[in-house]
């Protein structure tokens, strides 16, 4: 009875992401802001919004802003290709696309594994709500426990994005 106890009290400190990559990066966000992965389909550009912003889709009769995540965490834009999808969000009560060059997978992480972005002079890493590292499906079967091995994924911490302001504009 012990063991179940132990087992229930370590499974509420778990989360589960959405992996996926961007400039050959691994990055997730928490499956509870997730909304749903829609394909890639170009946007309607709007004239006068933010330069990650992509321009804006119908999402079953609402209009929903798409943003370049690349251009968004101030990198080079994402060069859209078949397996591109879009990421749409709860962002405060609103919903917002977000570009991503490939999904990777929804794997559940122990909130005591998630170590916070390091501080670095001029680096802004308000954006990122922290580090954990994943073992794909792949590599846990091979794997007898958790080592090393895995990818490093960087937690964006979706309500820092601070979309709301250009959303308002945009939808």
């Amino acid at each position: 009875m012990t063991d179940l106890i132990e087992d229930t009290a370590a499974a509420a400190q778990d989360m589960k992401i959405v992996t996926f990559t961007l400039g050959g990066h691994m990055f997730g966000i928490a499956m509870t802001a997730l909304l749903e992965i829609r394909e890639w389909e170009e946007p309607t550009p709007l004239p006068g919004v933010p330069h990650y912003v992509r321009g804006v889709t119908n999402l079953r009769g609402n209009v929903v802003p798409v943003v370049g995540l690349a251009e968004r965490l101030g990198w080079p834009p994402s060069v859209t290709h078949p397996r591109s999808c879009i990421l749409v969000v709860n962002l405060d009560g609103k919903q917002a696309g977000f570009l991503v060059d490939e999904m990777n997978d929804i794997v559940t992480v122990n909130l005591a594994e998630i170590q916070p972005p390091p501080a670095l002079d001029g680096a802004d890493t308000s954006m990122i709500a922290g580090l954990v590292r994943v073992v794909d499906r792949a590599a846990e079967k091979e794997e007898t426990g958790r080592g090393e091995s895995g990818a490093m994924v960087l937690l964006i911490d979706v309500p820092a994005l601070s979309l709301t302001r250009h959303l308002d504009a945009a939808a």
